[in-house]
């Protein structure tokens, strides 16, 4: 039996090592011609699997440890009778979690209380919608907009127009579909765009949903709008002059905590396991290190908000992600750049991981509003 799998999906080793043997390679250059005694494909979402990739090879399991699909052409796994399994889910709390840290060392910089802006997600699915679970249990006016989930009956949705209009920031976690009624490529375009006009908009779902060449031709005609961008359109190719516009510029790494990615890996092996009539044994809880910072005792006299924001940022700081990309792009082309931070990424942890001392009640309210563990 054997797995080919991309060499960035963690503890491969400790999940397959005992039922395969495993073929890791980087997941951009995967090719037919290495499938050929392959029983099974585990990728991440850089790599494109369709007949093209599988035509004539042995496969018959496919999985990808990630939420997003649109690198899969389902249809013709389908059509050929492999099985697929994905990841739902799997980095849902690690993108949350780069959101919150974002939004919040930018309240300290530009000066404003997070539940004091009106916030709208566009996108409520498994990120967006514990995104929203989040800050509306912080203390947050949200404007949720989801047609998808409207047409099923879902209720407290609104159009997209009146949700760029009346919110302050927007953030967008939508997947990427070219085709049928929700398409989302493109889905900000010039009209969308003007919309934001002295507005802040972070995108960490997929940068194709909005029109790039449209955002870059209005900065440059004066739209003021502050940018915070995980994802980019073209990956892994980046727009130099589109960065230059970004008040954050990271490569596409918003879900790349451990537990995010490790859990990819554990959603893998469990379908893996249902694939060859077994039953799962291993459980990720037995593989996590030790966080590097465990503990934080608090200052009583920090505001709710200052106590949130320094847990945050001990735990995950987006401006060091954003740093080391401007600093690769000094000397790397942008996809490059792109490719060799993600491959060499640093360990980083979850909210969930750091246990909090000393919380006043306020504090402990909007700590534990956020995704933090207190203790006594």
């Amino acid at each position: 039996m054997q797995l080919v799998l991309d060499e960035n999906l963690p503890f491969t080793e400790e999940f397959f090592a005992d039922q395969a043997e495993l073929i890791r390679l980087p997941g951009s250059a995967i090719t037919p011609e290495q499938l050929q005694s392959a029983d099974g494909l585990l990728v991440r979402s850089v790599t494109r699997v369709d007949a093209e990739l599988l035509a004539a090879t042995p496969v018959r399991f496919v999985g990808t440890a990630t939420i997003g699909v649109d690198h899969i052409d389902q249809a013709s796994l389908q059509q050929a009778g492999i099985e697929f399994a994905s990841a739902p889910g799997c980095n849902a709390d690690s993108v949350v979690d780069y959101v919150l840290s974002s939004l919040l060392w930018l309240a300290q910089e530009e000066g404003f209380a997070l539940a004091d802006l009106t916030l709208g997600i566009v996108g409520v699915g498994q990120v967006g919608g514990r995104l929203a679970k989040r800050l509306q249990a912080y203390g947050c006016r949200l404007l949720l907009n989801d047609p998808p989930r409207e047409e099923q009956g879902d209720q407290g949705f609104l159009p997209l127009e009146q949700v760029l209009e009346q919110a302050d920031l927007v953030c967008l976690h939508l997947p990427l579909t070219r085709r049928g009624p929700f398409a989302t490529q493109k889905l900000l375009g010039e009209k969308e765009l003007r919309l934001l006009q002295g507005k802040r908009l972070l995108n960490a779902g997929r940068g194709d949903v909005i029109d790039q060449t449209s955002l870059k031709k209005l900065l440059a005609e004066g739209l003021q709008l502050t940018l915070l961008l995980d994802v980019f359109a073209g990956e892994p190719e980046l727009d130099r002059a589109l960065l230059g516009w970004c008040h954050q510029a990271t490569p596409h790494i918003a879900g790349y905590s451990l537990e995010g990615k490790s859990r990819g890996t554990q959603a893998v092996y469990q379908a893996w396991c249902r694939h060859l009539g077994l039953q799962p044994e291993k459980n990720l809880d037995h593989f996590l290190p030790p966080p590097p910072v465990s503990e934080l005792q608090l200052n009583p006299g920090w505001s709710a908000e200052e106590a949130c924001r320094r847990a945050a940022l001990l735990v995950y700081d987006p401006r060091a992600d954003a740093a080391r990309l401007r600093l690769a792009l000094q000397d790397l082309a942008p996809a490059e750049a792109y490719q060799q931070l993600r491959k060499n990424y640093p360990l980083r942890r979850e909210f969930s991981s750091l246990k909090i001392r000393g919380a006043t009640p306020e504090q402990a309210r909007a700590l534990q509003a956020l995704g933090f563990n207190l203790i006594q």
